[in-house]
C-alpha cells in the first residue's frame, strides 16, 4: 500500500475555497462534505449555486426535477439565464479592467483581454452573427485553434441562445462535415491556418472540403490567424475583422431558459457516427464554476491554463469554469514541447501559471527528456496541476509531484467525460494522496464501483465505475438519438448511469482508476486493466510509453500484446522485448505475460493525446477500428500494423 505523497499544510487548507465553503455551512470534515453532498444533492448545488451568487432574471422554483426518470432529469427548473451574462457581464460591470484571459502563440506572440476587452468583442462578434441570421437553437461550428476568439465565440453564440459545436482544430475534412451535419449547422467559425511546431498549417481548405457535404451551412466567417491566402467563396465567405468592426459595442444579453442548451460536443463511438452530448446554460454553468472553484481551487490572484483543445470537454471546462469565477484564464496555441521541451516550463513562468492542466500522456513525454528542462525555469507560482483523460502510471507522477512541483504543488487528478460534462471523481488540494490516486468522489457526485451485475464491489475489489443519481453537468441526452443515449449509459445497469471505466478504493479510501472497460483485458476469467501492464513497462526505466491490449486467444479468451516506445538509451531486440515480459510476469503472475511485446516510434492517439487502444487492438488483428475522426496520427497506426 503506498504512502501520502501529498498532505496538504495547514496554511493551504484554512485558505482552500472548499474549506471556506465547509465553515459557512457547518461541515467540520471533508469526508463529511462529500457524504452530505452526495446523500442531499439538492442542497450542495442550491448552495453552491448560491454562494457563487449567480445572475438570474427569473428565479428557479426548484433545483432538481426527475419526474420523467433520472436520464432525463432537469436542474434550476422555471429559471432563466445566460451563461455569458455570468462569465462576462457581471464581471465587465465588477471589475472590468482585471485580465479575464491571457494568450501566447507558439510563435510568442502574446495577447491580453481585460473583461471589459472580452465583453466588446463578445458582443461584436454576437452582433455579427444575429446579422448573418443565427438566433436561439441555430447551431454554429467553431473550428479554431486556441486563440482569444475561440473564447469569444463560444461566449457570443452562448449569448444568442445559439448552439456552439466545437470542433477540433486539427480534424479532417470528413471529420468536420459529419459534426456539422449531424446538427445542421448554419454558421462556421474557422481560419486561415494555425502554426504547429513551427510550421503554418492551412485550416480553411480543410473547412472548404468539408462543407462540400454540409449544405446547411451557407455562411462562414474566416479569421486571419497566419496571414497565409485563402480562397474566399463569394456569398458565403466573410473576413471576420471586417464582419465585426461596425458591430455595436453594447448588447443585451437575453436569458434562456435554464434547460436551454447552448453546446453540443461530440465524442467519438467506436462504431457508427459521433456522439453529440447536449449541455445546456444553468447545469454546466454551475457544475463546471464548482469544480474550478473547489478542485482546482481558484483564487482570484490565479492564472488557470489547461493544455487543450476547444474540441475537448476541457477547453469549455477551462473558459466558462475559469471566467464563471471572475478569474483569470491563459490559453496556449501550438505544441508544447517546441522549439524545444521547455517551451511548458518557459510558458508557466512568463505568465505565472499557478494553476496547470496537462495529461498523463504530457507529462511522460516532456519526462524523457531530462530534470533540467523544468530547472531552468522559476516555477515557483504554480500551486496546482490538474490531469486528467487517463490513468497515471506512477513515476511520471513522481516527476511531475517531485521533479517539476518540488512536493509543493498536489496533482489535482479528476476524471469524467464529455458526456459526463465534469468529473466523477476528483480531490482538492485539501485532500492528502496517494500517488496516481484521485482521492474521492467530485463534491455532488453519487458515484460507486459494482461488480458485474451491478452489486457493490468489497474495499480494495476492480470493479465499474457508475454513478446513482444524475447531476447538473450531465448531458441532456445524444443529439437526435435518445434511444442511443438510453442505451450507452442507462441500460447496462437500470437506474445507474454506467461509464465504461474501471475503479477501485484502497483500504484507505483513496480511489483510482484502471483504464476504460471496454479496453479490460480478461485471461482465463481473470480482468486486468490496460494500465496496470503499462505501469509495469514504465516502471522499468526502458519505456517512456506504451499500449497494453487484449487480442483473442482460442485457449485464454485473450492474450496481452504491448506496443512500446523505448527510451532513448534502450535498444529494440528480442532480448529486451523477453526482459519487459518477464517485468509484467513477475509483477502480476504468469497468466499476464505479454504474448509479444513490440516496439513502434509512436503510438495512435487522439487529438487530446490519449492512446487510442481500441485502434491498436483492431489494427493488430486486421480489422476496422471504427470511427478515427479523432485520430491525430494515422501513421502511427501503420506502424503498428506494420510491427505485429
Amino acid at each position: 500500500m503506498s504512502e501520502l505523497a501529498w498532505v496538504p499544510p495547514p496554511e493551504r487548507v484554512a485558505r482552500a475555497n472548499v474549506t471556506q465553503f465547509m465553515k459557512r455551512h457547518g461541515i467540520a470534515t471533508l469526508p463529511e462534505l462529500v457524504a452530505r453532498s452526495q446523500a442531499e444533492p439538492e442542497w450542495f448545488w442550491r448552495a453552491v449555486e448560491q454562494d457563487l451568487g449567480f445572475f438570474w432574471a427569473e428565479p428557479y422554483t426548484h433545483v432538481l426535477d426527475t419526474s420523467r426518470g433520472k436520464p432525463w432529469a432537469q436542474w434550476f427548473v422555471g429559471g432563466k439565464t445566460n451563461l455569458t451574462a455570468n462569465c462576462v457581464d457581471r464581471w465587465a460591470k465588477l471589475k472590468p479592467d482585471k485580465v479575464a484571459l491571457a494568450w501566447e502563440g507558439e510563435d510568442g506572440d502574446t495577447r491580453r483581454w481585460t473583461y471589459a476587452d472580452l465583453q466588446r468583442n463578445v458582443n461584436q462578434l454576437a452582433g455579427a452573427l444575429r446579422q448573418r441570421g443565427i438566433g436561439p437553437g441555430d447551431a454554429v461550428g467553431v473550428h479554431l485553434p486556441m486563440l482569444p476568439e475561440t473564447a469569444c465565440a463560444l461566449l457570443a453564440i452562448a449569448k444568442l441562445g445559439a448552439l456552439f459545436v466545437p470542433l477540433f482544430s486539427g480534424f479532417g475534412a470528413e471529420a468536420i462535415a459529419k459534426r456539422l451535419g449531424d446538427c445542421d449547422a448554419k454558421l462556421l467559425l474557422t481560419c486561415d491556418g494555425t502554426l504547429r511546431r513551427g510550421q503554418p498549417v492551412a485550416m480553411k481548405p480543410v473547412a472548404d472540403e468539408a462543407l462540400r457535404g454540409v449544405p446547411t451551412c451557407t455562411r462562414v466567417l474566416v479569421l486571419r490567424r497566419t496571414g497565409a491566402p485563402v480562397a474566399m467563396q463569394a456569398g458565403r465567405d466573410e473576413d471576420w475583422e471586417q464582419a465585426v468592426k461596425d458591430q455595436p459595442v453594447r448588447m443585451l444579453t437575453e436569458p434562456f431558459d435554464s434547460e436551454h442548451p447552448w453546446m453540443v460536443i461530440y465524442t467519438s463511438g467506436t462504431t457508427g457516427r459521433p456522439k453529440g452530448s447536449v449541455h445546456v446554460h444553468a447545469g454546466f454553468l454551475v457544475k463546471i464554476a464548482q469544480e474550478v472553484w473547489h478542485q482546482t481551487d481558484v483564487h482570484d490572484d490565479d492564472v488557470l491554463c489547461w493544455l487543450t483543445d476547444m474540441g475537448w470537454i476541457m477547453g469549455p471546462w477551462l473558459v466558462v469554469g475559469g471566467l464563471a469565477l471572475g478569474g483569470t484564464i491563459l490559453l496556449y496555441e501550438g505544441s508544447p514541447d517546441w522549439p524545444d521541451p521547455g517551451r511548458l516550463w518557459q510558458v508557466v513562468a512568463k505568465h505565472n501559471v499557478s494553476i496547470l492542466g496537462v495529461s498523463p500522456t504530457l507529462i511522460r513525454s516532456l519526462m524523457k527528456h531530462g530534470d533540467a528542462w523544468p530547472a531552468k525555469h522559476d516555477l515557483s507560482s504554480l500551486r496546482s496541476f490538474g490531469s486528467t483523460g487517463e490513468p497515471w502510471n506512477p513515476e511520471p507522477w513522481r516527476w511531475l509531484f517531485e521533479t517539476v512541483g518540488q512536493r509543493k504543488a498536489p496533482i489535482i487528478n479528476l476524471s469524467g467525460g464529455t458526456e459526463v460534462g465534469a468529473c466523477f471523481l476528483s480531490p482538492t488540494p485539501a485532500s492528502a494522496l496517494k500517488p496516481c490516486s484521485l482521492g474521492h468522489p467530485a463534491l455532488g457526485m453519487a458515484v460507486d464501483i459494482v461488480d458485474e451485475e451491478g452489486q457493490p464491489v468489497p474495499q480494495g475489489q476492480v470493479g465499474e465505475l457508475v454513478c446513482r443519481e444524475p447531476w447538473p453537468g450531465m448531458t441532456r441526452g445524444l443529439w437526435k438519438d435518445p434511444e442511443r443515449y438510453l442505451a450507452t449509459y442507462w441500460s447496462r445497469f437500470p437506474g445507474l448511469w454506467y461509464h465504461g471505466d474501471f475503479a477501485s478504493v484502497d483500504a484507505d479510501g483513496q480511489w483510482f482508476l484502471h483504464g476504460r472497460s471496454d479496453d479490460t483485458i480478461k485471461i482465463a476469467g481473470k480482468r486486468v486493466g490496460p494500465a496496470e501492464v503499462e505501469s509495469i513497462l514504465v516502471d522499468t526505466g526502458l519505456v517512456a510509453e506504451c499500449a497494453a491490449v487484449g487480442i483473442p486467444d482460442a485457449t485464454k479468451g485473450e492474450v496481452v500484446h504491448c506496443w512500446a516506445i523505448l527510451r532513448p538509451h534502450a535498444e529494440a531486440s528480442e532480448q529486451l522485448a523477453a526482459r519487459l515480459a518477464d517485468a509484467v510476469e513477475k509483477s502480476l503472475g504468469k497468466p499476464f505475460r505479454p504474448k509479444g511485446v513490440h516496439f513502434v516510434k509512436d503510438l495512435p492517439r487522439t487529438r487530446n493525446a490519449k492512446i487510442l487502444r481500441r485502434a491498436v487492438r483492431a489494427a493488430a488483428q486486421g480489422k476496422e477500428a471504427g470511427d478515427l475522426s479523432s485520430l491525430a496520427n494515422p501513421e502511427a497506426l501503420r506502424e503498428v500494423r506494420r510491427v505485429t
